[in-house]
């Protein structure tokens, strides 16, 4: 018998209950009952915060009655930004977005429930002459336009 997806979801949102900060991204379950469960939060995330949803979801299954693996991990920092939440997170961070078959790397100025505003430097042609200039750019994008969204992680710093 496989475990009920349902029930694992009650379990985490009750977890979740335990701290508003945290958010559910992602609840897989194979046919061997490995349950892998991916969170966020609105704050950056400890190992304590996965450590109590994993016995928040473990104390309540039976190993007797079904057995399986858990595993309760962070959402990774090269995994795509999919909810509103994730991105208000990330505010003043450099993205790479997807959109309309575009793809704009861009600064994460503004974040509302419905939508995203980005901000970047471009070079175009003059209007006048030869050569290109330095032009600020701003887009406001909704969330059901993005394709993919990701935090460009820079190592120079």
């Amino acid at each position: 018998m496989a475990l009920d997806k349902e029930q694992i979801l009650t379990l985490v949102n009750q977890g979740l209950e335990e701290d508003e900060a945290l958010f559910l991204i992602d609840i897989q379950i194979s046919g061997n009952n490995n349950i892998n469960v991916i969170i966020d939060g609105d704050r950056d995330l400890s190992i304590t915060d996965c450590v109590n949803m994993s016995r928040a979801i473990e104390h309540n299954l039976d190993r007797e009655i079904e057995d399986f693996s858990l595993e309760v991990a962070s959402c990774g920092a090269t995994e795509p930004l999919k909810f509103p939440r994730q991105f208000k997170k990330n505010i003043g961070r450099k993205l790479a977005v997807e959109s309309q078959n575009e793809t704009i790397e861009a600064t994460l100025t503004a974040a509302t429930d419905q939508d995203i505003e980005l901000k970047w430097s471009a070079r175009e042609p003059k209007p006048v002459g030869k050569g290109k200039h330095k032009v600020e750019k701003e887009a406001k994008i909704a969330y059901e336009n993005i394709d993919k969204a990701q935090v460009i992680i820079n190592f120079n710093k």
